[in-house]
């Protein structure tokens, strides 16, 4: 292992995984740090919310993709400090001395300065938010289901969702698909297509960065699964059970049970460590401006790519922060990387692939700007399984999603609707009613 050319990666998500593999055989030694030990493929991440797939079949842990590469180490540890000069990082176990340095960190929830929103409205970008959102969501119709009053019934069936984008609209459809379509025979005391579910987003229409002709078309689709979409609207304050929102000069308070965030996103922190010890610019979002083949400037042997990044590509294109752009940097830079050890010319700018964009909105339902084709409803609904089962690293991931899907498509039936969490204790249930009977009891006799 001795005198062997030692690059670190940190972050083990689509742009820092697939710079592993393509280093696997490179003949330098790797190790990989991340905080979890999985890889999470978060364009499916919502599924796992609304209880179509579980987590396990979209989540792998690091050292199974990389096993095969015995010169690859995984280490599960969180990276809190750089020291660029003397090439040390330091984590939650330890340092670590590199020759190269890989930042693949990705982006967090972004609430425009209200970070106390994000306990009310909890965003989609974890196995831990999915979970948490699972519960909210079908917990909400369990305590419809039990509750008389039919205020509070409406309050708990009540589902706000602040965003737009394609993350937004996958949940708000697919919120829509469960109360309209796949619970409708499931309750005896509610129905949920009483549901209301509201989809908010602050510029003029859904999916702002889609051609015209798929916002329609996305629009109508969410529109026929009962989700109602108010554009130009931006929340001015929320709570655990209301959002205040702001249209024009009309301000409406709504109040729900369920609050879900889609509205931004913003670099992680390790971008301003890396600013702060290396002097690299941030945009407004937070991201590390980098040169066009990801290294920092002043520093060649400093990598930033994925949704960390803010990169132009050789095109003068600004580079996305999609799954495919990070996979497609983390080979570039492992490239780029081999060619240095090597002595060979340098890498030629990076240039991004662009295959096109895509949002599903419910079965059938979906709309993708291919680049050659603009397509809507089932066609494009088709396209879009099949490049997200393909794009899954495991071949036993794709089956059980095929086959998960293929007997949701058959059935309409949802395969994980578990509420995780820790029930209330019929000890400390009965000791409050008491509480509350005998606090009544002196009331009367006072």
């Amino acid at each position: 292992m001795d005198g062997q050319h030692h690059v670190v990666i940190v972050g083990g998500g689509f742009a820092g995984l697939y710079a592993a593999k393509a280093l696997g055989r490179s003949g330098c030694r790797v190790t990989l740090l991340d905080k979890r030990n999985f890889q999470l493929f978060q364009p499916l991440l919502y599924q796992v919310a609304t209880g179509a797939i579980p987590p396990g079949d979209i989540a792998i842990p690091h050292r199974v993709v990389l096993r095969k590469y015995r010169n690859v180490t995984c280490l599960t540890s969180a990276v809190f400090e750089l020291d660029p000069q003397a090439r040390v990082l330091r984590h939650q176990y330890g340092t670590l001395r590199y020759d190269t340095l890989i930042v693949a960190t990705g982006v967090k929830h972004h609430y425009f300065g209200r970070d106390s929103w994000a306990q009310f409205a909890p965003g989609l970008k974890t196995v831990e938010h999915a979970l948490d959102i699972r519960r909210r969501i079908f917990d909400a119709f369990e305590k419809a289901e039990a509750l008389e009053d039919p205020v509070e019934r409406q309050r708990l069936m009540s589902f706000v969702i602040v965003g737009a984008g394609p993350t937004g609209v996958e949940l708000a459809g697919a919120i829509g698909e469960l109360a309209h379509k796949t619970m409708v025979h499931d309750f005896r005391r509610i129905d949920p297509r009483q549901a209301r579910i509201l989809l908010v987003e602050g510029a003029p229409d859904v999916l702002p960065a889609y051609d015209v002709r798929l916002r329609r078309a996305a629009r109508r689709h969410l529109e026929e699964l009962g989700v109602t979409v108010r554009t130009g609207t931006k929340v001015e304050e929320l709570g655990p059970d209301f959002v205040c929102m702001r249209s024009g000069t009309e301000v409406e308070t709504v109040q729900a049970a369920t609050i879900l965030w889609a509205a931004g996103v913003r670099a992680s922190y390790f971008g301003e460590i890396l600013a702060e010890r290396t002097g690299a610019l941030l945009d407004r979002s937070g991201r590390v401006k980098v040169r066009p083949d990801c290294s920092l400037p002043g520093h060649p042997e400093i990598f930033v790519i994925g949704d960390l990044a803010c990169l132009t590509d050789a095109r003068g294109r600004d580079v996305p922060g999609l799954a495919p752009a990070a996979i497609q940097q983390g080979r570039y830079v492992a490239d780029v990387i081999r060619r240095r050890l090597r002595g060979q010319a340098p890498r030629a700018p990076f240039r991004y692939r662009d295959l096109g964009t895509m949002a599903v909105i419910g079965m059938n339902k979906a709309v993708g700007d291919l680049r050659v084709v603009k397509l809507t409803g089932i066609a494009a609904w088709l396209i879009w399984a099949f490049v997200h089962i393909a794009s899954l690293i495991d071949a036993e991931q794709r089956m059980r999603v095929f086959l998960q899907w293929a007997w949701k498509y058959c059935t309409r039936k949802e395969g994980d609707r578990l509420i995780t969490g820790a029930p209330p204790k019929t000890r400390a249930l009965r000791q409050a009613h008491h509480s509350r009977a005998d606090g009544g009891h002196l009331d009367r006799a006072a």
